[in-house]
């Protein structure tokens, strides 16, 4: 950089307000679907309580199920996922999910406008495992790629809760926007915010592929 460009640099700051909204790429996009967030937010939030601590600052709550199962297991909170090792080299981790097999509402989620909103994706797509996603104050997800897509619903969060996805960084605020995020490439979700971030993630039920 020599004394004009640097002189350039220093004419131009960078734009700050624009990263407090949301940008698309193609493996993310605002769909023409909207919530209630504030009726959302309070369903969600009565039964975070209940949440479990997975670890790394994550609070999970299953919203689906399988057929009569009581209560979730390990492969319920996680699932399959990749990662790459320091050699670079793609290692999956956790069991593969059979997404179509979650196919009820847990029973105190029934009659809640949670259930109402996972009834309205399922009309327009195959929904599997949908879950409440908590995430701690200045916290990072791994980064990792799922074996299916996933629908994102922000319920809590504020500008310093972001989503990175193949390199591409956006906010998505909760203003009852619905979001398909092609989870398939490599992804995090970070909380650089002094507030946690709370979401309804639901897995779009393609067939179970060990790919």
């Amino acid at each position: 950089m020599n004394a004009t460009e640097l002189a350039h640099a220093f004419a131009n700051p960078p734009s700050s307000p624009t990263v407090a909204g949301f940008v698309p790429s193609e493996h993310i996009r605002r769909l023409n679907m909207t919530v209630d967030v504030d009726r959302l937010r309070a369903a969600a939030l009565a039964v975070m309580d209940t949440a479990e601590d997975i670890g790394d600052g994550f609070h999970i709550r299953n919203v689906t199920r399988r057929p009569g199962q009581e209560a979730p297991g390990p492969e319920d909170l996680s699932g399959r996922y990749w990662m790459r090792n320091s050699e670079y080299t793609e290692e999956p981790h956790d069991p593969l999910v059979d997404e179509s097999a979650y196919s009820e509402i847990y029973p105190e989620f029934h009659n809640t406008y949670v259930a109402e909103v996972i009834d309205e994706l399922r009309a327009r797509m195959p929904i599997g495992r949908a879950r409440l996603l908590g995430k701690a104050s200045y916290n990072c997800n791994s980064w990792h790629r799922d074996p299916e897509p996933r629908i994102h619903i922000p319920i809590v969060t504020n500008p310093g809760a972001l989503f990175v996805i193949n390199h591409h960084v956006t906010h998505l605020p909760a203003d009852g926007s619905v979001y398909f995020t092609d989870t398939r490439a490599y992804h995090t979700a970070l909380n650089g915010g002094a507030e946690e971030r709370l979401s309804l993630v639901a897995a779009i039920a393609l067939p179970a592929t060990d790919l």
